[in-house]
C-alpha cells in the first residue's frame, strides 16, 4: 500500500491505496507536509480531490477499495447514490436499505466510512435538518454541504 498527503481549505488529506484502488481518504487535523510525489496508484485520486475542491468536480471516478463488512459496504454503495449539491437523513437511508430500525446501525456504518468526500457521508443529515455527528468535525461537513450547494445570490432591484 502506498500513501500521499495533499493539502485541502478542510486541512491536509492521506490518501492510501494500491493498485485495487484507493482504500482510504482521511483529513488530518495535525498539519502533516504535503508528499513531493505522487505514487502512480494515488494519481487520479489527488488530481479529482484537487478538481473538487477548486469546483471544477461533483463526482469521482477513480477506483475504490474500502475494507469493511458487508453491511458497511452496502451503506457505503447507498451513500454514492446521493446526488451532488443534496441531502439526505439517516431514516431515508435505513428505509433505502430495507430496514427503518436499522437508523443506529446506519449511522455507525457511516460514521466508519473510510473514504472522505468521495463517499459523501457529509451529505446525511438529522431528521430536522440539524448537521449531525461527523468524524471530520461539523465545521468540516458545513463546509462541504455549503461548498457543493453555495447559496444563490439574490437580485437587490
Amino acid at each position: 500500500m502506498v500513501q500521499a498527503y495533499i493539502k485541502t481549505p478542510l486541512g491536509t488529506t492521506a490518501i492510501k491505496g494500491d493498485t485495487q484502488g484507493i482504500i482510504k481518504i482521511t483529513v488530518l487535523d495535525e498539519n502533516v507536509p504535503e508528499s513531493d510525489t505522487i505514487p502512480v496508484e494515488l494519481k487520479e485520486a489527488v488530481t479529482q480531490l484537487k478538481e473538487y475542491f477548486a469546483g471544477s468536480r461533483n463526482h469521482f471516478t477513480f477506483k475504490l477499495n474500502p475494507q469493511g463488512t458487508d453491511f458497511q459496504k452496502r451503506v457505503w454503495n447507498a451513500l454514492l447514490e446521493i446526488p451532488f449539491g443534496t441531502t439526505t437523513t439517516y431514516q431515508k437511508l435505513s428505509v433505502k436499505l430495507g430496514d427503518v430500525k436499522a437508523i443506529r446501525a446506519v449511522a455507525s456504518a457511516n460514521g466508519k466510512n473510510p473514504l472522505w468526500i468521495v463517499v459523501p457521508c457529509h451529505r446525511v443529515i438529522g431528521s430536522d435538518g440539524s448537521l449531525t455527528g461527523y468524524a471530520g468535525g461539523l465545521w468540516r461537513k458545513k463546509w462541504l454541504l455549503e461548498h457543493e450547494n453555495p447559496p444563490i445570490q439574490q437580485s437587490l432591484f
